[in-house]
């Protein structure tokens, strides 16, 4: 019998309870598809670190470790829009 697929496979008890959830939805994020900021279908992947591209339109930009857009440079547009 297969076991059940986790999150956090390999952690053991190391690190604490909240690390490990905290780590889990960092996770949970990066593997996931994001929406595209060109053409708004939702096939944003991951390249390497900071690298995002849209498997459908191909369309290659900057953005966040872990997601594609961050805080600060979401920030940073809309102080860039109003002005």
């Amino acid at each position: 019998m297969a076991k059940n697929k986790r999150k956090n496979m390999g952690q053991g008890t190391r690190g604490g309870a909240t690390l490990r959830k905290r780590y889990g939805r960092i996770m949970d994020s990066l593997h996931t598809y994001h929406k595209c900021p060109s053409c708004a279908s939702p096939s944003v992947k991951r390249e390497s670190v900071g690298l995002w591209a849209c498997r459908k339109c191909g369309h290659t930009f900057a953005g966040g470790a872990y997601i594609p857009a961050t805080k600060l440079g979401q920030t940073s547009h809309r102080i860039r829009v109003q002005n």
